[in-house]
């Protein structure tokens, strides 16, 4: 039996999509590869695909905010260096590191409240 095969990419909606175009940019360093102003915008990096766009308003009902569970996690190299870059950008993590088995790791959060956990893995 063959196997399917996915190419998955992560999807934020958003009333405020130039916000998160510009917060985006300038914590990826980079542009968007794919950008439509007021509609869509999506950023190709190395292994990932995020894509940011604007529900068409009769579907505006379906995206609002609503707690998640689900979290955009950053693989770092440096945890310190990116806490000091979202910081710098406005946005600084609210809590404290968090020492783990996997690695260390603090939440951090976007103009919009979607949740970001910056991690650094253990060295092996």
């Amino acid at each position: 039996m063959k196997s399917n095969c996915f190419d998955v990419f992560v999807t934020i909606s958003t009333n405020k999509i130039q916000l998160l175009v510009d917060f985006y940019s300038q914590l990826f360093q980079k542009q968007p590869t794919v950008y439509q102003p007021s509609i869509y915008a999506e950023f190709q990096l190395e292994k990932f695909r995020l894509g940011i766009f604007q529900p068409k308003v009769k579907q505006q009902s379906e995206f609002e905010n609503i707690s998640s569970a689900m979290s955009l996690c950053l693989e770092v190299e440096q945890l310190e260096q990116a806490i000091f870059q979202i910081s710098e950008m406005g946005y600084p993590p609210p809590g404290k590191i968090v020492e783990a088995s996997h690695g260390r790791e603090i939440y951090a959060y976007d103009p919009t409240g979607n949740r970001l956990i910056l991690y650094q893995p253990s060295s092996s």
